[in-house]
């Protein structure tokens, strides 16, 4: 018989690359598909989603301003270290969805490897979006991708791994920083991810855990002129519609919530929904004597 004390982890939120508690100090029961306590997760307040976006924000410059090759390494780098730590993320979603320890595997397996997909995307999406178009007069005329800005993302309230990498990547893939609200009811894996990401080379910022109450923290963030989009996938039919209300003050984007199978290929909608398109006119010029274009 062993007489050590159990030793509880400290589950904290992850914003600017720090593991700050809730500025309110507030924590909230987090249970198991059967009731059985957890752990204590934090209950963020309208404070520290500010802090949020102000951390995504700073981020967003070099973040964006970064090669799209390195944006690739850095998001398969956090999948290498997923791989590292799958045993404890397969018992969080075990707990956390009710699922058997093989059918938690898979999730997280599939989990690892949307962030692969992900990666392989990001030096790619311009080609499929971008390119030059057909004008009549002697220009070039291009259109390329670029991110939109800081995005707020309500991770899906069922799906706490698979669904909220399936939504995050994404929009981190493209050059975008998020502010991201865990799954009310199990949010240990995102605040876990947390902890994975800030050990796999991703700048502090580029991405932001909160936990808490969705419908506490979610209004500011649709309301803040700093934020540019928002993603609702983890909002109900009523929340959804008051954020949308909110968000339209300062015309963000808004991906509203639809029925998501997340196991299924994901395509490329995601990425697209939180970029903007940039398009540049260019006189072709004339060499010579001739006239001729290039």
């Amino acid at each position: 018989m062993s007489d050590r004390l159990s030793v509880f982890k400290t589950y904290k939120l992850y914003v600017g690359g720090k593991f700050p508690r809730s500025e309110s100090g507030r924590v909230y029961e987090v249970t198991d598909s059967k009731g059985k306590w957890l752990a204590n997760a934090p209950q963020s307040s309208r404070k520290d989603a500010r802090d949020a976006v102000v951390a995504a924000r700073k981020a967003f410059g070099a973040w964006s301003g970064a090669t799209a090759y390195n944006r690739g390494q850095i998001l398969y780098r956090v999948a290498e270290m997923l791989e590292g730590r799958k045993g404890q993320f397969v018992h969080e979603v075990a707990d956390a969805e009710g699922l058997s320890k093989s059918k938690a595997a898979d999730q997280v397996e599939a989990t690892i490897d949307r962030w692969v997909w992900y990666a392989g995307w990001t030096d790619k999406i311009a080609q499929v979006i971008g390119g030059g178009n057909p004008v009549a007069g002697p220009y070039f005329n291009l259109s390329s991708p670029e991110p939109t800005g800081v995005v707020a993302v309500l991770a899906p309230q069922e799906s706490s791994f698979l669904g909220l990498v399936s939504v995050v990547a994404p929009v981190i893939a493209t050059g975008n920083t998020a502010v991201v609200i865990a799954s009310e009811k199990s949010p240990l894996p995102a605040l876990s991810l947390g902890e994975v990401l800030a050990t796999s080379d991703l700048p502090g910022g580029v991405v932001n855990v909160l936990s808490g109450r969705t419908a506490e923290i979610a209004p500011p963030l649709a309301a803040h002129q700093d934020v540019n989009a928002i993603d609702l996938a983890g909002a109900d039919d009523v929340l959804a519609k008051e954020l949308e209300i909110a968000a339209a003050d300062n015309l963000k984007r808004v991906l509203r919530p639809q029925p998501v199978d997340y196991s299924a290929a994901p395509g490329t909608d995601r990425m697209t929904a939180f970029l903007e398109t940039k398009t540049v006119w260019h006189p072709t010029g004339s060499l010579g004597a001739s006239g001729s274009a290039y």
